[in-house]
């Protein structure tokens, strides 16, 4: 199990293709509470210009880190006694809100083209998933991002 030391609620930020995304969900991490965000793959990192810009200085107080591999880092996190969350529709994927998170809980969100991938989501322990009422069946990373923080942040 983590140490009482360790963060809590952190969330991995795997090879996210918009800089304004990724600054978006700085600030969202951080108004929601999250203790620390990873980069991973070729996820902007700060200093970035559009990062910058976005997250209107979240990025200078939000702890970070980067990581290239994002399975070895689900791998440590999940040996160190993290959940690995994925915020991703599969065929298992529970509702989020009928799902109770477990900490310390660490929430995969996913590119936003091809999502979390199969790849990544054999390194999860769950999959969770916001209903969708109209046609489109996807929001924009970091808006699912934002609604899925705030929901887990309730159970801290």
């Amino acid at each position: 199990m983590a140490s009482k030391n360790r963060e809590k609620f952190v969330l991995v930020l795997p090879d996210i293709r918009s800089a304004h995304n990724v600054g978006a969900m700085f600030r969202t991490a951080d108004g929601a509470g999250v203790d620390k965000i990873y980069l991973t793959g070729y996820t902007a990192r700060p200093p970035h210009p559009q990062v910058d810009k976005v997250s209107l200085g979240a990025e200078k107080w939000m702890p970070w880190e980067y990581r290239k591999s994002t399975w070895r880092l689900l791998k440590e996190l999940r040996e160190t006694g993290y959940n690995i969350v994925a915020l991703e529709d599969t065929p298992k994927s529970a509702s989020i809100f009928k799902w109770q998170p477990k900490f310390p809980l660490a929430l995969v969100v996913g590119n936003e083209k091809t999502g979390v991938t199969k790849a990544l989501l054999k390194y999860c322990d769950v999959s969770v998933v916001l209903p969708m009422r109209g046609r489109k069946k996807s929001l924009n990373v970091s808006v699912a991002a934002g609604i899925g923080l705030y929901h887990i942040s309730r159970f801290i």
